[in-house]
């Protein structure tokens, strides 16, 4: 069973991650920002530690996960603030790559979405652009990173229970739970690291077994 550090504990996907994290048997340390949100981290069994990624050096990262064998990245800012974007999604989760590698954590798994890339498309007058823009630079900063990482990427989030199963290497858009979404993380985190290190997970609801899917790694 894993160590885990989850950055960004209060989001949706994140507290149905910790949850489920918990209950495979892994050990869980859940960072989220808001004191006020306490109790509703430590309610999924992980153990709540309270920090603002957006305002730590990677100093600071790199003492938040020390000790632990996998940092999952589920922090975001929200959308509606640029600046705060680029601070969070790109800057801080930058950040904390270089602080895994510093700390000496070996797996970083980040929550994308479908669609990211340096090419993504998305015009600058558009109110995704500075996500579309931030996500693609941490991406491309993971991608050339030592760290074994695994892109988490997802299309449009539902509230749908999970069924389990996923439509892999998807290219298209379509409805993605988000309890499916945690369930991919926990599979990750869970398997054999030459299985999920350095790989895309780009899927949405399906029907194919997330460990079918995990195991058929592309040439």
């Amino acid at each position: 069973m894993a160590s885990v550090v989850l950055i960004g504990g209060h989001g949706k996907i994140a507290l149905l991650t910790a949850a489920k994290l918990i209950n495979a048997g892994h050990e869980v340390t859940s960072v989220f920002r808001n004191p006020d949100h306490h109790d509703e981290v430590a309610a999924t069994g992980a153990t709540p530690r309270l920090g603002d990624v957006e305002a730590m050096d990677t100093v600071a990262l790199a003492d938040l996960v020390s000790g632990h064998d996998v940092v999952v990245w589920s922090a975001g800012a929200g959308g509606g603030n640029p600046p705060r974007t680029y601070a969070v999604d790109r800057d801080a989760a930058i950040r904390s790559m270089e602080a895994a590698q510093e700390a000496g954590v070996p797996r970083y798994v980040m929550v994308s979405y479908l669609g990211a890339s340096t090419d993504h498309g998305v015009a600058e007058d558009d109110p995704f652009f500075p996500y579309a823009e931030s996500k693609a630079a941490a991406d491309e900063h993971l991608r050339s990173s030592g760290l074994g990482w695994t892109l988490v990427m997802p299309s449009r989030l539902t509230d749908d229970p999970s069924q389990g199963k996923v439509t892999p290497r998807a290219t298209e858009q379509g409805p993605t739970s988000r309890e499916l979404v945690a369930d991919v993380i926990v599979a990750a985190v869970g398997a054999d690291p030459a299985t999920v290190s350095r790989r895309e997970l780009k899927f949405t609801d399906g029907d194919i077994p997330i460990a079918e899917a995990l195991a058929n790694r592309p040439k």
